[in-house]
């Protein structure tokens, strides 16, 4: 590896997460949130399996990483269904010889959003959005829990939303399928107590991707300031989802929460939900 400690600076600080030479599946790491995962990861000497349905998508988040020193391999599969999440365990397992972390972070959901109510889904989307999420997540668990436990050591990270938690008229097909995953996680957990292998959940909150970069580009459009993603996000800040931080979250911001969790350092952090949304939950569970 070109660079044997991928430790971060904090001024004249260094912090080993003890991670070097680990082994991670992201899944949907090819765009937005999986891909700041995957970076965040690979910058700690974690070797990463970058999972998704693009072949093209995946081969360049794969570059990406290797020209910044890291180590990455493909492993191309829809978890959404059963021979999907087994094609992509293979892959991770045959690219890096083992898995000792999975990150969940594949999801979705199968309708319309501007269209979608609880009175209009029908039970196959449900069904379906379920599968995408919670679904996805119990695939990857299965695959690979059996094998960290008999190691006696293990990350399983999912990735659920701030919808789990304050669900919205809109998709209540998905918000209620990542509420699922929390139970999932918890329960995992549970199975999986005093075994070496850690189970938690991050929630992360509004977070600049494609899809709210082309949702900042609807509000300006709309308010009349065009492409000014400073003004949109100032909107979405005051208009949409107040909270504690001047600033919607960034992919690092979700992937560095993830990379902690996933460090030996966090070893007695076990079956927790953390949200990563700058305050904008207002609650104290």
């Amino acid at each position: 590896m070109a660079n044997a400690a991928f430790t971060h600076q904090r001024g004249e600080v260094f912090v080993d997460l003890e991670l070097n030479g680990k082994r991670a599946i992201v899944t949907g790491s090819t765009a937005g949130i999986g891909v700041g995962i995957a970076h965040s990861l690979a910058r700690e000497g974690v070797r990463v399996a970058i999972n998704g349905r693009s072949e093209r998508r995946g081969r360049a988040v794969v570059e990406e990483i290797l020209a910044a020193g890291g180590d990455a391999v493909l492993a191309l599969g829809d978890v959404a269904d059963d021979d999907g999440a087994k094609a992509a365990a293979t892959a991770a397992l045959d690219g890096l010889g083992g898995v000792d972390i999975v990150v969940n972070n594949a999801g979705g959901f199968a309708g319309n959003s501007a269209v979608s109510s609880v009175f209009n889904i029908p039970p196959a989307d449900w069904l379906r959005t379920f599968d995408m999420n919670a679904g996805a997540a119990v695939r990857m668990i299965q695959h690979f829990g059996p094998q960290m436990r008999d190691r006696g050591w293990g990350r399983l990270i999912q990735i659920a939303s701030g919808n789990a938690m304050m669900p919205s008229g809109e998709t209540p097909d998905y918000a209620a399928s990542k509420a699922a995953m929390l139970n999932v996680s918890l329960g995992t957990a549970k199975a999986l107590a005093n075994t070496g292998v850690t189970v938690n959940t991050i929630s992360p909150g509004i977070i600049y991707t494609r899809s709210v970069k082309a949702w900042f580009r609807q509000i300006g459009e709309r308010e009349g300031w065009g492409d000014d993603e400073a003004k949109s996000e100032a909107w979405v800040l005051k208009n949409y989802s107040p909270q504690m931080v001047s600033r919607i979250g960034r992919p690092a911001d979700t992937g560095d929460a993830v990379t902690y969790l996933c460090s030996p350092r966090a070893d007695f952090i076990n079956g927790i939900h953390w949200r990563v949304d700058g305050g904008a939950t207002p609650t104290i569970t």
